[in-house]
């Protein structure tokens, strides 16, 4: 007797629109996720009625601002625990149509060896959204805020990708966190998010480490919808706390001399044949 493959997925919420939430769980519960975590940083439990009427969400009240990755390993872990064989960590602001999921399981259960994708992301109007990445040098996360917009521009159309089409799949060391799809079985060699970081660049370090491991996917054959808000560039409060974590993030894999990204950013632009 076979059993019946377990999916299950977490939202961090933190002082969340409801209107928002109730998108992204009608997206996920139109799918096959058998339960829905929403682990709620925020100050007070408002959220816990609204979850607790919705069929496939588990509340849970983390009664502190743990972060971002804190917020999501508490979820991994249930999910470990009920032996989950897929764990999808998703932004509140995101949506999509039916199919979504199953054909992402589909391509998973057909390529063993990938351990964690992203989709095709779109904006609302429907432009894309540049979620492959290299591994980034301390001018593409902190000083380029304070470059000639030219200069940055220069530097994201390298950083970023945009000179490649994304009509491809591409196995890429960085994906953007609003959407990861994990296989659960490769937490066991990574490990689960680095709770140093509060939020930013926990979706770097953790895609960084499956990538050491396993293939970290980026497969367009299936959109999702992502209204990113980049509230960093809105809020001096963010700024600071993005700025800080980014630090930390340089301070574990080197600022100047790291290695592992010059060897795969060379390989993956060669790949793609980028030329200066």
């Amino acid at each position: 007797m076979f059993r019946t493959m377990v999916i299950t997925a977490s939202i961090v919420t933190y002082n969340t629109d409801v209107n928002e939430l109730a998108s992204c769980l009608q997206s996920l519960v139109n799918g096959c996720v058998s339960t829905i975590y929403v682990c709620d940083n925020s100050p007070t439990a408002q959220l816990r009625e609204f979850c607790q009427s919705c069929a496939s969400v588990e509340y849970i009240f983390n009664n502190a601002n743990l972060g971002y990755g804190a917020g999501h390993n508490v979820a991994i872990r249930r999910s470990l625990q009920r032996v989950a064989d897929y764990h999808l960590v998703i932004n509140s602001d995101v949506y999509f149509g039916d199919g979504v999921i199953e054909r992402i399981v589909a391509y998973m259960e057909e390529n063993r060896d990938v351990a964690q994708l992203i989709p095709n992301v779109v904006y609302p109007d429907g432009s894309l959204q540049y979620v492959c990445r290299l591994l980034p040098t301390p001018a593409n996360l902190i000083f380029r805020r304070f470059l000639p917009a030219r200069m940055v521009e220069r530097m994201n159309y390298r950083y970023l990708l945009k000179f490649w089409d994304h009509s491809q799949p591409l196995n890429v060391p960085y994906h953007q966190g609003s959407f990861m799809f994990f296989r659960t079985s490769c937490f066991e060699s990574v490990g689960l998010f680095d709770e140093r970081f509060f939020m930013y660049p926990e979706d770097i370090d953790i895609t960084r480490r499956m990538h050491r491991h396993f293939r970290t996917m980026y497969w367009p054959e299936v959109t999702i919808v992502h209204a990113h808000r980049a509230s960093s560039y809105k809020n001096r409060k963010m700024l600071k706390i993005h700025i800080t974590n980014m630090i930390r993030y340089f301070n574990k894999w080197g600022w100047f001399f790291d290695r592992e990204r010059s060897e795969w950013n060379r390989r993956l632009l060669k790949q793609l044949g980028y030329r200066q």
